[in-house]
């Protein structure tokens, strides 16, 4: 089953971890425990999650919580696009990997220290952000700052507390979310809900059996291999034609108001 991207507090910098290499991506990840929660060995996964999201974005683009930026990375065609995460280390990193990528801006952005952009975007994407704040409302609240007027916050966040597990825990997550819930999250901080649904269908009982029944702590990266190669297509071709009624994430499209 896919894996979600954890995101630091602001003082997990991982030049304090002696074993952390500032020049080394692998060490960087391993250092921090961002790892547990990579984007890398699911380029599948991340087609699918780019499919779903660009229909519900403008010209300018803010990403929140982008990690190292595998979502970025195959995610082109804007006039602006803004890269951000909270820690200085992955700042770094994110700089190195988009120089070469003139409409990409690379900011660090901390969502609880009230940080918004000067020039508010069209979109704003969070995907397995919103599950590690606590205090979410307010934290879209804030985030809705950055938006222009009628703009779209879209949320992609793990699906239905039934799943959380010792992995959950392990990574930070508060809590998992169904459409419900997080669309009740989005209305309460002034948010007006354009779609509230389950994705990824087939990766819930994968889940569900690595993560609640067999006390999966880590990824194991050739099982991540095999479902993104085997799995992911299939459910990719599902949730094309059928609305299904659970999955292991929940897709959120949220408009600020005009």
């Amino acid at each position: 089953m896919p894996t979600e991207k954890s995101h630091l507090e602001p003082h997990d910098d991982p030049q304090r971890d002696g074993d952390a290499a500032p020049d080394s991506t692998s060490a960087f990840t391993a250092a921090t425990g961002r790892d547990l929660e990579a984007d890398h060995g699911k380029p599948r996964y991340l087609a699918y999650q780019r499919e779903l999201i660009r229909p519900h974005c403008g010209r300018t683009v803010l990403e929140v919580g982008a990690g190292l930026g595998e979502f970025a990375s195959g995610f082109t065609g804007f006039d602006r696009y803004v890269v951000t995460d909270v820690d200085s280390g992955a700042v770094r990193k994110l700089k190195e990997r988009f120089r070469d990528r003139p409409e990409v801006e690379v900011q660090q952005y901390d969502i609880d220290g009230g940080t918004k952009l000067d020039r508010p975007v069209e979109t704003l994407i969070a995907i397995n952000v919103l599950e590690h704040i606590e205090d979410d409302i307010s934290a879209l609240r804030r985030l809705s700052e950055s938006l222009t007027p009628k703009g779209n916050i879209v949320l992609f966040v793990p699906g239905y507390q039934q799943l959380y597990g010792e992995f959950d825990r392990k990574v930070g997550h508060f809590r998992r979310y169904t459409p419900t819930t997080v669309a009740a999250t989005a209305r309460e901080a002034g948010l007006v809900v354009e779609t509230a649904r389950p994705v990824n269908f087939l990766g819930a009982f994968a889940w569900w059996a690595a993560v609640r029944k067999g006390g999966t702590t880590s990824p194991n990266p050739r099982l991540v291999s095999l479902y993104d190669r085997f799995v992911v297509p299939v459910t990719r071709a599902i949730e094309k034609y059928l609305p299904v009624p659970f999955g292991q994430s929940v897709l959120c499209v949220a408009r600020k108001p005009g």
